[in-house]
């Protein structure tokens, strides 16, 4: 297996977050400012995570989940803790999450995660071998609900193309949100994209894992009647069409 990811075309991707700052409270800032040293990956597009860096980054060889836009990192955290025989590299670009999310790490004392605070789509393209992932998680992004901002939304299909080329076959991706509209948006992406096959078969949306907790933001949006739907994408072989990829 190549540890290089595939080359890219020289122009940029469109963002799917925006430039927006959460407020940090004084603990997050504290955490950040003390332990991203030890929990944190500096973004570096010269250096993919093969197998090797990845057993010196966590101490050991195991499988890796990545989890894109973990916000507060409570769901994340939850998971981890649950699945000790798995490491979580966590992709976020707010400040504040990262502190939460590492505030988390250290009262849990959990030593299979580590972050990347950079742009998923760069992360995956540029630090992540191809078929190395053993799932990636997608919970709640962004619905940018206004039609001009849907160009934003991170699940388009260049990015899907390269989401699946990064897992290893039998893999999973696996999305969730609460934006029905967005819901059926990534079922048509997903369902196009020869290197995924829908687990759910004939139902489309998939019954919530049993690994994903019901977050806070969850539990909010079910109060206000918003229906969640899970999305769960299992990696197929290698087709004979060359994998597109996304700046």
């Amino acid at each position: 297996m190549s540890a290089t990811p595939p080359a890219t075309p020289p122009h940029p991707h469109i963002r799917s977050f925006s430039g927006r700052r959460g407020h940090f409270t004084s603990g997050q800032r504290h955490a950040y400012e003390t332990l991203r040293e030890r929990w944190c990956v500096p973004y570096d597009a010269g250096q993919v995570l093969d197998a090797p860096r990845l057993a010196r980054l966590f101490g050991r060889s195991a499988p890796l989940v990545v989890e894109i836009g973990f916000g507060m990192g409570d769901a994340t955290a939850q998971i981890a803790a649950a699945q000790p025989q798995h490491d979580f590299l966590g992709i976020e670009v707010y400040p504040a999450g990262v502190g939460a999310l590492l505030i988390r790490i250290d009262a849990q004392r959990l030593s299979n995660v580590r972050i990347v605070q950079h742009d998923a789509v760069e992360v995956l393209r540029d630090m992540v071998a191809p078929d190395s992932l053993a799932r990636v998680q997608v919970f709640f992004p962004d619905p940018w609900p206004k039609k001009r901002h849907h160009k934003r939304r991170l699940l388009q299909a260049p990015f899907a193309a390269l989401l699946a080329s990064r897992l290893r076959p039998g893999a999973i991706l696996h999305c969730a949100t609460d934006w029905e509209p967005y819901a059926e948006q990534m079922l048509e992406v997903l369902s196009s994209e020869p290197l995924l096959q829908n687990a759910a078969d004939d139902a489309r949306f998939a019954s919530r894992p049993a690994y994903r907790p019901l977050t806070r933001f969850e539990n909010r949006g079910r109060k206000l009647g918003h229906v969640v739907r899970d999305l769960v994408f299992r990696r197929v072989t290698r087709s004979s069409a060359p994998v597109p990829t996304t700046r």
